[in-house]
């Protein structure tokens, strides 16, 4: 039995629909191999424990990235096992009816993974939905007094349940299709049209090497196999290789928008200009999420600074201004016309700050702040005059 951690993957990334990925969608896959994880533990009821990169993780630029997983550069979190969501009032793990019915069985109650069983007086209709039931309402009908459901022209009873009516389709329908609208078919739940095939199953992402025969079901290659955990059909390996396919014993074949990560022996999303030159993490293809300090501008994450800098001044990290052109550090002042720093009445520019004369004793009495004052003041002397002197 493994020891319950406190991360939570909804408590780290609570964004992420916010950001449009869809709820089933893949942001990164389980990692972990047989040897380590012969199941996945359960620490609680229905709870179970997963590994992501321990980058994912990371709030501050700053801050060294360790994970508690098999290794330092995996974080270890509890989620909801598959087939379960979190209840968003208790916080427990409840069945999960949400890929079966269209409205994760609204008007019914989900007793096990994958079955809704619907209220009195509701039923089920062709897409797996509870529907009322006459008298109140008579899907693609009329109730009549005595309970009974007449159909609408182009749409009949339904031949098990005749509490409800379904759409019509005289010619019928073709292989994995099914009559949406009198005299209209279209693909069953899991299929896609093809002009060429008619409709074909789709597997997500894909099977890497092997075909799709039914929704998220591939069947591989002869040599290829499919591990524990995943649909992908890959060569032996001994790669983790999430979010792509192992295409020999040491080499991983990454998915468009993923590149191979040495450490993690996985594929990790890619983001334009590392996140704004690695003020933040690349959690999803082209999705940033920003470090504390710094915000999401178009697509790269940008310092912010709470007060202005002003027209002659610009945020260079988190609440430091710069004043243009030689970028001279002007915290708690402000940037005038010539690059210079101005001070606030009672205050003086002091490497790159604007502090009371009291505070400028502390910080030369302090052997810690003079440590960090011979950084500062050489940052403010390359800003100054620096670039008059030749070093080479």
């Amino acid at each position: 039995m493994h020891c319950k951690w406190k991360w939570k993957w909804t408590e780290v990334l609570p964004p992420l629909m916010l950001l449009g990925l869809a709820a089933g969608s893949e942001l990164y896959g389980d990692i972990h191999t047989a040897s380590e994880f012969e199941a996945l533990s359960l620490t609680h009821t229905n709870l179970c424990q997963r590994e992501l990169p321990a980058i994912f993780f990371q709030t501050n630029k700053n801050q060294p990235v360790r994970g508690n997983g098999s290794s330092i550069f995996f974080q270890r979190i509890e989620q909801c096992c598959a087939g379960y969501r979190t209840d968003p009032h208790s916080g427990q793990c409840v069945p999960d009816c949400g890929l079966n019915t269209p409205d994760n069985c609204r008007n019914g109650f989900c007793r096990v993974t994958g079955q809704c069983e619907c209220f009195p007086d509701f039923v089920r209709n062709e897409q797996g939905a509870c529907i009322h039931t006459c008298p109140i309402a008579c899907q693609h009908g009329r109730c009549y007094l005595n309970g009974t459901c007449a159909c609408q022209p182009g749409y009949i009873l339904d031949p098990e349940t005749r509490l409800f009516c379904r759409a019509r389709c005289p010619k019928g329908c073709g292989t994995h299709e099914q009559c949406v609208a009198p005299d209209k078919c279209e693909c069953l739940p899991g299929y896609r049209h093809s002009p060429e095939l008619g409709c074909q199953p789709i597997c997500a992402p894909d099977c890497g090497y092997g075909k799709c025969v039914a929704p998220n079901q591939c069947e591989c290659i002869p040599g290829f196999i499919k591990r524990r955990q995943r649909n992908v059909c890959e060569a032996e390996c001994y790669l983790h290789c999430e979010n792509g396919f192992c295409e020999s014993r040491f080499k991983c074949n990454c998915r468009t928008g993923y590149q191979y990560d040495e450490n993690t022996t996985s594929c990790l999303p890619v983001c334009p200009d590392d996140c704004g030159r690695g003020n933040g993490v690349c959690i999803a293809p082209g999705i940033c999420r920003c470090f504390e300090g710094y915000e999401l501008r178009g697509n790269s994450c940008e310092p912010k600074c709470d007060s202005s800098c002003g027209d002659y001044g610009k945020c260079l990290s988190p609440n430091v201004c710069g004043c243009v052109p030689n970028e001279q550090h002007c915290l708690n002042g402000s940037c005038d016309a010539h690059g210079h720093c101005v001070c606030p009445a009672g205050q003086t520019h002091y490497v790159g700050q604007c502090l009371e004369p009291q505070h400028i004793e502390r910080k030369l009495s302090s052997w810690q702040q003079r440590t960090e004052l011979n950084e500062d003041m050489k940052y403010e002397f390359n800003a100054l005059i620096g670039r008059l002197f030749n070093w080479s």
